[in-house]
């Protein structure tokens, strides 16, 4: 099993559109980053579990987790021409862009990324370097093991 960070605009879907529906598998659409994208198709795998992000939003961090659910298929936005990440020079029998369906696991607190640079175990990840505008990156066992704890979670990974 892997441990992930994926990033999502909450006015777009938001871990209370997850929790809302518990049951449904949310298609991961819109990664347009390369990097991003071959995470999600080389190295994600069902049951792999999710740290839910809600980005570019006025409180942005950890809003709760998730689980992969379906391995990587392609993405049906960049076929759809009124979706803002579709992609005309993608082929439907070369698709460019693929994602991966996920699933509710549970709402958490909202941890801020200066709550989590408080905490010098964390200060290794990939969501906290200056920079990094990947809406994909890995948490390493020890990193989900941290989080788990700091949010009370038993059970989970």
């Amino acid at each position: 099993m892997r441990y992930w960070l994926m990033k999502s605009e909450p006015d777009e879907t938001s871990i209370d559109h997850l929790a809302a529906e518990p049951a449904r598998l949310f298609e991961w659409t819109g990664v347009r980053n390369y990097q991003a994208r071959n995470f999600m198709r080389d190295e994600m795998r069902p049951g792999d579990l999710v740290l839910f992000w809600h980005s570019s939003c006025p409180e942005p961090g950890i809003a709760g987790l998730a689980e992969v659910a379906a391995p990587a298929h392609p993405d049906s936005s960049q076929f759809d021409p009124a979706s803002p990440y579709h992609d005309p020079k993608s082929d439907p029998a070369q698709p460019r862009w693929l994602c991966v369906d996920v699933r509710f696991v549970k709402k958490t607190r909202l941890v801020s990324p200066a709550e989590l640079r408080q905490h010098p175990p964390l200060e290794g990840m990939t969501v906290l370097k200056r920079g990094n505008r990947l809406s994909i990156t890995p948490v390493t066992a020890e990193e989900w093991a941290y989080l788990m704890d700091l949010l009370g979670v038993d059970g989970i990974g």
